[in-house]
């Protein structure tokens, strides 16, 4: 889960959402299998699974969490870091196997929070059903974290299973009694949501459904947690306005009040995220909840200092046209002397922060705690960048290390605008202590390196463009979702 809360059925890949099965227990080959439409339509229709399933969901939580128990001892013997303890806050992260959220745990872990994990490891179900692969060889989360209890001498709890299914997580819930839930656990590209039908529908149930769960495990079971939210700074689109922080005051016809940010998401996946935020604004205010939305931009880098600890802490590196950045396309296009391919005329502006921040701001966040019944946004980026000005820092880092990197604009798969006003504020987080990290030319010259190290596992048939915005239709779309033709 960069994370995401979707978990396979009773064989791997059919949609079902309420169900908590682990993916460590799904054979291989089933693994691979490619969604069931028939089955997503029964599911749907019925809008409950059968006695029989909900039996098999109770044994395989049963049994994911003995796997849990024996993946993280509870004190590891060896203690190699000298990270001090810092906040005691009990922080769940939802999602915390993917590339965010396994850099956010280990980075809370080697500072004295306990820290529990939550996942159904959908994300490595994804790569196995599209036929692609991290460009970093990643072990197993059970592995990942039986490591990390090596070298920390910190205790990582471990709890595989769906947030779509209430009765796995209000047990989690309940089990860890968290201070802070950090929710990274959704299906987070545009793409992926762009594929066909059944990839928007599992988008925005998995996402819309696994947040409402979440906020109502926060009200039933640990009303005075703090959620940290995950967003994106793709929920307002590319106004011809600054972007605030969430919120904009608005004067019309003599009066004035100070209302949500309007939202203008370009694909089935942002709008998700548009969904989850109106869901905890209202949460907060029924529920005198506390929520704090961080809407994140680009993220970019490989290496926190814990993720460089031992080789099997490596965090993820996504590549392809589906999950891959255009920062990371590019770099590893550099890499194997393949064009860079930018999107139509390239002057899409983002906002981007290194992986460094993302973990520092997420701490931040849990350190300054909303109030009950308060819902705030931070816009969480360091830097705005076109992908044009993505493209030139690379050709030119690229140059100092003897590659020639040549530019290729390629018809823009998205429905976007190329040329757009782009000046969005993001203070709030650097008020509490965040000191950037920025894109300077040591850190593309460390990228391009550690791009040419793994060079073996690059396949360039991944990193071309193939999810078409125009062409998403109702007919399954996954055999031609990764390579493009």
């Amino acid at each position: 889960m960069s994370s995401h809360s979707f978990v396979s059925g009773s064989s791997a890949g059919v949609y079902s959402p309420r169900q908590g099965q682990a993916y460590a227990l799904v054979s291989a080959k089933t693994a691979q299998r490619s969604p069931s439409n028939s089955c997503l339509r029964r599911i749907n229709k019925a809008g409950q699974l059968q006695s029989s399933a909900a039996r098999q969901r109770s044994n395989l939580r049963q049994q994911s969490l003995q796997i849990c128990n024996v993946a993280a001892p509870e004190k590891p013997a060896e203690v190699l870091t000298t990270a001090s303890a810092g906040s005691q806050a009990r922080v769940m992260i939802i999602g915390g196997d993917g590339y965010c959220g396994w850099a956010t745990a280990l980075h809370l872990s080697a500072r004295g929070y306990p820290v529990c994990i939550v996942d159904n490891l959908i994300r490595r179900n994804y790569d196995a059903q599209l036929g692609l692969d991290t460009l970093t060889p990643i072990v197993s989360l059970h592995q990942r974290a039986r490591r990390w209890g090596e070298v920390s001498g910190q205790h990582l709890d471990l709890q595989v299973g769906d947030i779509c299914d209430f009765e796995f997580l209000s047990e989690a819930v309940q089990g860890f009694k968290p201070d802070t839930i950090v929710h990274f656990g959704e299906q987070r590209s545009a793409p992926y949501s762009m594929i066909d039908r059944a990839r928007a529908v599992h988008t925005q149930h998995n996402n819309v459904i696994g947040t409402l769960n979440v906020l109502f495990a926060i009200k039933e079971f640990a009303p005075d947690c703090h959620l940290v939210k995950l967003g994106t700074m793709g929920e307002y689109g590319t106004p011809n306005i600054d972007i605030e922080e969430g919120f904009i005051t608005i004067n019309h016809n003599g009066r004035s009040d100070r209302l949500p940010y309007p939202k203008q998401g370009g694909s089935f996946y942002h709008l998700s995220k548009i969904h989850d935020s109106h869901n905890l604004h209202f949460a907060t205010k029924a529920w005198k909840l506390a929520a704090t939305d961080l809407n994140q931009g680009v993220v970019y880098g490989v290496d926190t200092p814990e993720t460089t600890a031992h080789p099997q802490l490596i965090n993820r590196y996504d590549y392809d046209g589906i999950f891959g950045t255009a920062l990371n396309r590019f770099v590893v296009q550099a890499a194997v002397n393949h064009p860079l391919t930018v999107y139509g005329k390239g002057g899409q502006t983002r906002g981007y922060l290194d992986i460094r921040d993302t973990v520092r701001c997420v701490q931040l966040a849990i350190d300054n705690p909303a109030q009950r019944g308060e819902f705030r946004v931070f816009n969480q980026f360091t830097e705005q960048f076109s992908v044009n000005d993505l493209a030139s820092i690379i050709k030119r880092q690229g140059a100092k290390l003897g590659l020639d990197v040549q530019v290729a604009s390629v018809p823009n798969p998205r429905v976007e605008a190329e040329e757009h006003y782009y000046n969005a504020k993001h203070t709030q987080l650097v008020d509490l202590g965040l000191e950037p990290h920025l894109l300077e030319d040591n850190l593309i010259d460390s990228l391009l390196n550690f791009a040419l190290k793994h060079k073996d596992r690059i396949d360039i048939n991944l990193i071309k463009p193939a999810v078409d915005w125009r062409k998403a239709g109702s007919r399954n779309a996954m055999m031609s979702a990764a390579i493009a033709r």
